[in-house]
């Protein structure tokens, strides 16, 4: 386990969900269509609305990985450490995914915060979102 994923646990932002492994389809399924909606938007040349769409897809791939583990988080940090710890560190998700996921959390925050975007940088999300759901829907299928 990593500092980080331990210090979640200890501050509560890491805890049991029992219903979880429930909710993970349900999860999958916003992550598909908060994707599709990024397609569109991003297809409108809306590139900041783009990134953030990409960005909160992925934040549901992501939770769907821990709510398969009957995992739930209470912030963001904390979910991409938990996925560092769960899934990177046991070489069932490739680190470039979980840089990815970082990356598209950083470019959602300039967007939203700072209103800072490109369009280069809306189209190397779509891609890592894309590759990323592909990887929860395959792990939770083999649950």
């Amino acid at each position: 386990m990593t500092l980080e994923h331990d210090d979640c646990i200890k501050r509560g932002k890491i805890k049991p969900f029992s219903r979880g492994i429930t909710l993970a389809p349900k999860e999958i399924d916003t992550a598909r269509a908060d994707l599709e909606t990024a397609r569109k938007t991003y297809k409108e040349n809306d590139h900041k609305w783009a990134t953030i769409q990409i960005y909160y897809s992925m934040f549901h791939s992501a939770r769907a990985l821990i709510y398969a583990k009957n995992l739930r988080e209470h912030s963001h940090y904390c979910l991409i450490a938990a996925i560092k710890t769960l899934y990177v560190e046991t070489k069932q998700i490739p680190v470039s995914l979980l840089e990815g996921l970082q990356e598209a959390k950083n470019l959602r925050e300039e967007a939203d915060y700072y209103n800072r975007w490109s369009q280069a940088g809306c189209e190397k999300l779509l891609k890592l979102a894309e590759e990323f759901l592909y990887k929860a829907e395959d792990l939770i299928k083999k649950k």
